[in-house]
């Protein structure tokens, strides 16, 4: 038995993201939210990301503590264009969705599209592997500043 997330309130930003996963993986592993999902041993890699964040996950919880934060900086409006691609002899899953949402400091607006590819075994999503523009977080994030207003 899996140990239950704490406070998924804290989570709020991220609801279009879990929704959409759960969406993806429906029939596939057992129901529940996007935690109750992966394997207590999940094993998550970031092949393309961002500065700064983890390249490696290990853990359901170390999964959740790093998403905690999430809305700090982050919010997710809406998830979208969902495509699954499911290889069952291999319990292989392909998702390809989009986001759009907006930074919490400054209002800009965000959005991006990923490729996320699970390993599914009892059920559970046990390793993931996620692609994501990082451009697209640079310029939401406004990083690197840009040279015109540097120049004022």
């Amino acid at each position: 038995m899996t140990a239950p997330i704490a406070d998924l309130a804290d989570f709020a930003a991220l609801d279009p993201f879990f929704r959409i996963i759960e969406q993806g993986l429906d029939g596939l592993v057992d129901p529940g939210h996007f935690f109750d999902l992966l394997a207590e041993d999940v094993t998550i890699d970031y092949v393309v990301t961002v500065p700064g964040y983890p390249r490696h996950v290990e853990g359901r919880a170390a999964v959740a503590e790093l998403y905690r934060p999430y809305g700090t900086m982050i919010v997710l409006d809406r998830c979208f264009d969902l495509a699954v691609h499911h290889d069952v002899a291999k319990g292989v899953v392909v998702l390809e969705y989009a986001s759009e949402g907006h930074v919490v400091g400054t209002g800009r607006g965000y959005s991006n599209r990923y490729i996320s590819v699970l390993t599914l075994r009892d059920r559970k999503v046990v390793h993931w592997r996620d692609y994501l523009d990082p451009v697209a977080v640079f310029d939401a994030l406004g990083w690197p500043p840009d040279a015109t207003e540097a120049l004022q």
